[in-house]
């Protein structure tokens, strides 16, 4: 299986070269300590979905880079309130785009009622709201289903609160064990979702307008490790996994060559 990604992390530059895209954003995660501030927002608080955790921001018990990765940790703590802290880093501030792949080499945690992901929203969130905005969930992991990756689509007509959400999952046996490079090509009219450059979803437009399709507009990325909650919750937590880390390789963004 290494020799195998091995050999597949080396065809991806000649993949990205005959597509034409061009590297736009990335953190490699070659410094040390604290998330890299003109890169990264911290968010903080007790946010959504009901999740047990309470996001810290600065604070190297939760985000820190270390050894060339960058380490989301979830701690058993007492925290403004909350059982449980980690962290939820994005771009909000520091970098908005339409189009491209997204790509990220990542371990995830193990563990039942951790909720590791890597998503978009529609840099508008504020203005029109969620789900509105439009959201791309590149990988959803719960921990409880240990041994399966989920892609899902929100939009205003389409999102899981309707019960009309557009996703799919895959089979990927203890992704715990090792690095896997999840990724999205964002085209104009269709989403394509791959693990280890295999697609396993495709999200397309349909036509039926905004509502259905708000995705010709700026998103910015979030990576986050969200302790239970409505979904990662679902069968309880597991306290004696803690502290559970999210290892993140690097994250780069591409967009087609003009």
């Amino acid at each position: 299986m290494k020799r195998f990604l091995v050999l597949l992390l080396c065809l991806f530059p000649l993949i990205i070269n005959a597509q034409e895209l061009q590297l736009v954003w990335s953190d490699e995660f070659d410094y040390e300590g604290l998330p890299d501030t003109t890169k990264w927002n911290d968010e903080t608080g007790m946010v959504r979905n009901n999740e047990a955790q309470y996001y810290t921001g600065h604070r190297l018990e939760n985000a820190r880079v270390n050894d060339g990765k960058l380490i989301i940790t979830a701690r058993k703590e007492p925290f403004e309130g909350a059982e449980y802290t980690s962290a939820s880093l994005n771009t909000k501030k520091t970098f908005n785009f339409t189009y491209g792949r997204i790509e990220v080499r990542a371990r995830l945690p193990k563990g039942r009622g951790v909720w590791p992901a890597i998503w978009t929203l529609g840099s508008n969130i504020d203005s029109v709201s969620w789900p509105a905005c439009g959201e791309i969930d590149i990988m959803e992991y719960v921990g409880f289903n240990p041994d399966t990756i989920y892609a899902n689509v929100h939009t205003r007509d389409y999102n899981h609160m309707l019960g009309t959400g557009r996703g799919d999952k895959v089979r990927h046996e203890k992704p715990w064990k090792e690095f896997h490079v999840f990724a999205v090509d964002w085209y104009r009219n269709q989403l394509v979702f791959s693990i280890e450059g295999v697609p396993y979803f495709t999200c397309k437009d349909n036509g039926e307008g905004e509502g259905a399709w708000p995705f010709n507009k700026p998103q910015f990325l979030l990576i986050n490790l969200a302790i239970g909650g409505s979904w990662g919750g679902q069968q309880g937590i597991d306290d004696s996994i803690f502290p559970a880390e999210y290892q993140i390789d690097y994250v780069r963004i591409y967009q087609w060559k003009e």
